[in-house]
């Protein structure tokens, strides 16, 4: 097996054991992207002198006996809407295209101080609005299964990355189902942590109270390593959750302990609007975890059918207000020669943001004016309530609820940029999650009639993570799909 293709685990013990060396494995990592990187389109920027820098650093530690962190050497890809000191920090947008953060995200700040070695930059839907990867501004994205076809969205290019073996493990973030939803379609493992478990400072926001930062991975366990890394309270996210409220467990150290007594929950009315294939891998994924001794409980979740209009009226309300800072003024392009400053504004915008942008921006807008907050916005955020005591109430009655990623596999690029409504139903399995604010994981559990990826999503309750990745590595362990491979890798 060649390094580009081990897991992340697999490769810091090897590069612990000093069996290979870090510089070793990014060499290997850039030579895969070197060969896939121009059919896929994975990553909007790369850091090859950096990374070998860093590399041969850690590798001069270990060679010295110092400490080393959790991921001391292992190549690691991240979303292009986390700052970093290093590089340019786009979002994916024309607006920001030769921005430059003064500053890190405390997840950056956390990987380094474990040792990885950041290797690029991953594209994405425009400030992360999207489900496909096709709203970016800058570059396009394909799905390494099908180069005719998504990688879903917003964290398209993390999902791609890994998927292709440009790296064994990427950060996403996930405001809707944009790490859940890729990791479906590109046949890795996705993981949205809890909101408030891991610090957002330094990612750049689209809706504050829905946004979180989470791993993309080949493995269960590779996952459940970088949450390790990333999780815990940080004093400069007021969001992030205090560990005296909630523990940070060591999510790798139980892992193979599997969930005793386990009761899975399935919504089948809810279920029922997905395609056929889909359907099925949940019915077998669901008789895996019958073998393996748990119970089938049929929960209801009344209001989740509501999720998608009460997400795009908070969704896009945060998105209005997070998004008014990008002026043309502070930072980020400027429209050459403006008339005057409303010219600087208005121009600034109408030709720096794509047309996603723009249409959430004013969708938003309108939902917060006068006379429509109450009729919009303060119903959503009902709604919402109501759809977080749902998921309350089904979990008296089971441990963990499963359900698909997505209604379909991947879709062909171009199939639905014509038609938003049909392009924001795709995210309608996912939405709730981030409206309730509990973990949610996509685990790779089958492959349709065209040989595209299948997730499976299993959800817990709140602050369960240390559960939630017991039960997928469950599913795991009694299955194979996780070591399905594109046949751009070899």
């Amino acid at each position: 097996m060649s390094l580009d293709e081990l897991t992340a685990i697999d490769l810091r013990e090897r590069i612990a054991a000093r069996q290979v060396s870090s510089t070793e494995a990014v060499h290997a990592a850039f030579e895969q992207i070197d060969r896939a990187e121009p059919t896929v389109g994975a990553f909007i920027s790369l850091f090859r002198d950096e990374a070998f820098a860093r590399a041969q650093e850690i590798d001069r530690r270990l060679a010295a006996g110092e400490p080393v962190g959790a991921l001391a050497g292992v190549p690691v890809a991240v979303k292009d809407n986390l700052c970093t000191r290093f590089g340019a920090t786009t979002c994916g947008s024309r607006i920001l295209e030769n921005f430059h953060a003064p500053y890190e995200a405390t997840v950056i700040r956390r990987l380094l101080d474990a040792g990885a070695v950041i290797i690029g930059k991953t594209n994405l839907d425009e400030f992360a609005m999207g489900s496909s990867t096709e709203n970016s501004g800058l570059k396009k994205t394909v799905n390494p299964w099908d180069t005719e076809r998504v990688p879903g969205g917003s964290s398209g290019g993390s999902a791609t990355a890994v998927a292709a073996r440009l790296c064994s493990i990427a950060l996403g973030s996930d405001t809707g189902g944009s790490i859940r939803q890729p990791a479906s379609f590109c046949g890795v493992v996705g993981l949205k942590p809890t909101y408030g478990r891991v610090s957002r400072y330094g990612l750049v926001a689209y809706g504050s109270s829905l946004d979180q930062i989470g791993p993309l991975a080949q493995t269960v366990t590779d996952a459940a390593l970088m949450l390790s890394v990333i999780a815990g309270h940080d004093p400069a996210d007021s969001t992030s959750v205090d560990e005296r409220t909630a523990p940070v467990a060591d999510y790798v150290a139980r892992l193979d302990e599997p969930v005793g007594g386990l009761r899975v929950g399935i919504a089948p009315a809810f279920n029922a609007g997905a395609d056929e294939s889909v359907r099925s891998a949940l019915d077998a994924a669901i008789e895996v975890y019958c073998g393996a001794g748990a119970d089938v409980v049929e929960i209801e979740l009344p209001h989740i059918d509501y999720a998608i209009a009460a997400y795009y009226v908070i969704a896009t309300a945060e998105a209005s207000s997070n998004l008014a800072r990008f002026d043309g003024v502070h930072y980020g392009y400027r429209t050459p020669n403006p008339a005057d400053y409303v010219e600087v504004y208005s121009k600034s915008r109408e030709e720096a943001f794509g047309q996603e942008v723009k249409r959430r921006i004013m969708l938003g807008t309108y939902a917060l004016s006068s006379g429509y907050y109450d009729a919009y916005y303060l119903k959503a955020l009902k709604v919402r309530n109501l759809i977080r005591n749902d998921f309350v109430k089904a979990f008296e009655r089971c441990d963990a609820i499963l359900m698909p990623v997505a209604p379909t596999t991947a879709f062909k690029i171009g199939e639905k940029t014509d038609d938003p409504l049909k392009m924001y139903l795709s995210d309608i399995y996912t939405i709730a999650v981030n409206l309730a604010g509990i973990p949610g994981l996509s685990i790779p559990c089958g492959l349709d009639p065209a040989g595209l990826p299948i997730g499976l999503q299993i959800l817990t309750p709140a602050f369960s993570e240390d559960k939630l990745v017991r039960i997928a590595r469950m599913f795991e362990a009694a299955t194979e799909w996780h070591t399905k491979k594109p046949a751009i890798v070899g």
